[in-house]
Formats: C-alpha cells, structure tokens, sequence
C-alpha cells in the first residue's frame, strides 16, 4: 500500500456499497457506485494519497439460503462462486479495489458480534416479542425479501417488506399492506417470535446534528433524511429467524441471526482492518485517522445516513463516522426502468465482450452527475459519444501528434521554436488543465470532470489545425513538440477514467513505467523533452458501426 502512495499525510479510505451475492453484475450497479469510487480512488492513488478502496460481497440472508437449496448446494459455495464471479467482472471492467471482501468472513462476524454486543451493553438494544409473517404452506417464517405487499407509506404495490424502493422509506416486518408470501403466493399469517430492536429514534438528535454540521454531505440527501427524523424514526428490528447470518452473540438467542443490514455495512471496517493488517498497519488509527467516503446509490440512503451512523454513535464513535457519502441515482436503459425478472438489463459480463471497458466507463462517468437524479443509458447516445468523442477528438488528436512526429522527426520530439502568442496560451491551458479537473474529482463531480478533458482535447485539436504542421512553416516543430506534450498531458488525465486506454497511451509515448504510477501533479509541466522517442501510432479507439447498435437496440424490444 504505502509504497505507492508517497505522502502519508493525506489518508482516505474509500467503500463501495456491498453487491449481493446472488446474481450477476449488471450495469445499473456500476453507474452508481464503483465506478465514480474508482475514478476517485484512481485519481487520489495519482495525488500520492494514502488511500484504499474496500469492498466485498453481501452474503448472508434468505434469498441466498433458499437460492443455495434449490441447486443443492451450501450456502457458503453458493455465495464463494458469485464472489469470484463478481470480482472476475469487476476486475474487467478495470475496478481496482485494494480487498475485495465478504460479510460472510470471520473479521466481519467477529466484528459485528462487537458492535451488538457494545450496543446491546449501552442500552441501545431491547427484546420484544413480535408478530412476525409466518407461511403455514411453506412451514416456515418469512423474512423481509419473501413477504411483498403494498408500501404504508407512498403506497407503490410489489415492495418488499423491509422497504420501499420508490419512496426510499424503511419499514418494520408486518407493516407492508395487503402481503403475499413470494413462494407460493398465498397470505402468511402472524405469529409471535422474540427479536431484538436497536434504538435508533433514541439518536434522532444527535444525527440531526450530524447532518447539519457535515457540510460535505449534499444537500438535497440532507434535507431527504432530515425530513425521516421529523417525521420520526422507529426502533429497527435487527433479528431474523434463519439460520445463515450473523449469530446473536446470547445465549437465549440460538437460531437467531442478525439482519443483513446491521452487518453489512461493519464490513466496510472489517475489510478494512483485514486488510491493513495484512500490511503490518494499524486499521483502526488508519481508519479513525482517514477521510472515508462511502459510495452508494440512492436507494440505500436511509441505511447509511441512519443505521450506519446511529451504529457508530451507540458504540462511541470507536470506528469514525463517514466524511462524505456520495449519493448517486438509477440507470434507466432506453428510458425505462431496470428489471432483472424481466430481462431488462445489460449484464457487465455479456457488455464487456462486446465493448471494450473503457467505452462503458467513459459513458457512464459522462453522464452521472452527483446527484438522485436517475440516468438513461441509450445506445444511440453511447454510439454518439464514443464516435464524436473519444474517437473524433481524444483518438484522432494523439493520433495525428504521433503520426506527424514519426513521420517528420523519425519518431523523435522535436525541438520548439521561439514562442508565440498562441503557443503560449496553449501552455497556460495545459498548465491549468490538470489543476481544474483535480478540482472536480476531489468534489466528486466525475462528470463535469471528465467533460473538461474533452474540452480541452477539442482546444488541442484546434491549436493543431491552426498551427497546420502539415506545412512547411518553420514553427511546425513547434507545434508537434507542444502537442505531444499534450497527449501525455491527456494520459494522465484520463487515467483514472479510461485505465486501459491510457496505459496503451503511456506506452505509445515511450514511457517506462505505468501511468497509475505517474504523479496527477507533473501534468503540469512538459514533460517530453526534445529528443525523447515516441513508438508508432496506433489507433486507441475503433468506431462503433450502426449495425452494432441496431442489433444491442433490438435485444432489448424483445
């Protein structure tokens, strides 16, 4: 870790939200969550930030026991060959976690336990009986994720019955309206069962407080969960009667788990101690000493603006409560809503041997904004944008600099003449360039971001059209050794972005080394002196053709 992070002053650790592993990857997830995590942690990995990036799969709950038994397997497999499925696919896609975990480890059962039992110590959590969903067909009682009825609160019909994926809100199990067993269809009926409540509306101040006082957490999420606390919030039923979960750490609790949600999200510091341990690093002081950023969408808001740090609280503040929480909204596919039952996907897997990675992170990261507000994925649009502009700008400009310099200088950077007026405002922008889109990776604005680079990809390719090195004007040599040293000014900065491409790009160049490696800073200087050599240059990204797009378009009517 710390042999390529330089600078130790600045810690940062960065989780994305934990995916469940149940089923495949599909590009809804990654608009959200892993990519901006991974377009920051890239970038702060360049700064020289002592960073790391966390996460791992969500293993335990009903959906997976009953999903396990169906194929005649263990849990424990069950959840092991979607781990390393979706690490396989994540790695792909150029999503460079430093662990990437599970809740169903030893460091995260043994951790959770902690925090119950802390909690349970503190009076933060109290035993009830409870009239829980009970299905006498199916002889068993039902968790949240196998009772659906209608929300009571905004009403939206076919919502599971610990929450509300349309309004956002959280309930309690038999509060769902008119509920139906998703086995067989039939009404469960009630029956008593002892569980364990945490006392959340007992921190209803102090995470006000929080709130106001985080001034990096964005507002209209602020306001969102503020309006939760007015309303008032409820004490959380966090047991469930199955057997694969996080055991409660008493002894008149045996066949009862924790709920997915209290532990989930602990497995955000066990991975993270796991980890640094590993490394001979104190996790707790890293931890408690970093800036942490936890990435999610926006439809566990009310988990991680509430559970998550009420947990903290009760437990005081041992493990440090978040700096940040980017939120992200949904991606809609053709304008219309993801839905896995109905085929309504692009899984990451099946897109990534169509597409290269970086044409998926490109278009993702260019047309998320922070923010709730849901995005649509078009494949005309995506067409658009990898054509106009990574292959008309970003390729056709490194393209022509290197083709120029092979052709008129043997492959070697050519001497600069006496500058110009326009020679020298071309050097202030690239001087600047690096510095404003720094800016809006650190606010986490990866879209306004990555639209700078373009702009100022479109600058260089105006500053080589005007300067026509095609000519035999004494200054061309001027203009092929600035512009070259704007490509390697673009390869940094689309590193973070664009991994693949821009390592094929550092290597075109005639760098050693990687460019993860390079420091974001040194965009600023010119770096490629006269004489340095180039390789020949080699087309980065390939046009999509309209037929490509026409049969993708087709596949998903059907």
């Amino acid at each position: 870790m710390s042999d390529r992070s330089g600078s130790h002053e600045t810690k940062i650790t960065v989780t994305s939200a934990l995916p469940y592993a149940n089923g495949e990857i599909h590009i809804g997830h990654i608009v959200s969550t892993y990519l901006p995590a991974d377009i920051f942690t890239r970038y702060s990995r360049m700064k020289g930030y002592n960073v790391i990036h966390i996460c791992a799969t969500d293993d335990f709950g009903t959906p997976i026991l009953i999903k396990a038994e169906q194929e005649n397997n263990t849990p424990e497999e069950y959840v092991k060959y979607w781990h390393q499925r979706d690490l396989k696919d994540f790695t792909d896609l150029g999503i460079s976690f430093d662990l990437f975990h599970q809740t169903s480890s030893n460091e995260n059962i043994n951790l959770a336990q902690h925090f119950f039992r802390k909690l349970f110590e503190n009076n933060h959590i109290y035993n009830k009986k409870i009239s829980q969903s009970y299905c006498e067909k199916d002889e068993k009682f039902l968790p949240d994720r196998y009772v659906v009825g209608a929300c009571p609160f905004c009403k939206a019909v076919e919502q599971y019955s610990d929450g509300c994926e349309k309004c956002g809100r959280a309930f309690q199990p038999g509060e769902v309206l008119d509920p139906h067993c998703i086995i067989c269809g039939n009404k469960p009926i009630l029956r008593e069962s002892l569980h364990y409540f945490f006392r959340l509306s007992g921190f209803s101040d102090q995470l006000k407080n929080w709130l106001l006082n985080n001034e990096n957490l964005q507002s209209e999420v602020t306001n969102y969960v503020l309006n939760w606390i007015e309303n008032g919030l409820k004490d959380w039923d966090i047991t469930r009667d199955i057997s694969w979960g996080v055991p409660i750490p008493l002894e008149n609790a045996a066949g009862k788990v924790l709920y997915g949600w209290f532990d989930n999200h602990i497995c955000y510091i066990a991975s993270t101690l796991h980890y640094l341990y590993k490394k001979g690093v104190n996790g707790k002081d890293f931890w408690n000493s970093s800036r942490i950023y936890h990435f999610i969408g926006k439809d566990i808001v009310y988990h991680h603006y509430l559970f998550l740090t009420a947990m903290r609280m009760g437990i005081g503040e041992e493990y440090k409560l978040p700096d940040n929480i980017p939120v992200r909204g949904h991606l809609m596919i053709q304008n219309q809503k993801i839905s896995k039952s109905r085929g309504r996907y692009l899984s990451l897997n099946d897109f990534l041997k169509a597409f290269p990675a970086d044409y998926l992170r490109f278009y993702c990261s260019s047309i998320t904004p922070l923010g709730q507000t849901d995005v649509n994925f078009g494949w005309a649009d995506f067409q658009a944008k990898i054509n106009n502009e990574l292959v008309a700008n970003v390729g056709n400009f490194v393209h022509r600099t290197l083709s120029f310099i092979n052709t008129r200088y043997h492959g070697k950077v050519p001497k600069p003449g006496e500058y110009v007026d326009y020679d020298k405002q071309f050097i202030e922008k690239m001087k600047s360039i690096s510095l404003d889109v720094g800016e809006k990776v650190e606010t986490n604005h990866i879209d306004k971001a990555i639209k700078l680079i373009m702009d100022f990809s479109t600058r260089c390719n105006q500053y080589f059209q005007f300067k026509e090195p095609w000519t035999q004007k004494t200054e061309f040599s001027t203009c092929l050794y600035l512009c070259v040293n704007a490509v390697h000014t673009l390869s940094l900065m689309l590193a973070p972005y664009l991994p693949f491409s821009a390592e094929k790009l550092w290597k075109q160049l005639g760098l050693t080394g990687s460019v993860h490696s390079a420091r974001w800073d040194s965009a600023v200087q010119l770096n490629l002196d006269p004489g340095h050599s180039v390789l020949e240059a080699e087309i980065l990204f390939l046009k999509i053709e309209d037929e490509v797009i026409d049969s993708r378009s087709k596949e998903l009517e059907q």
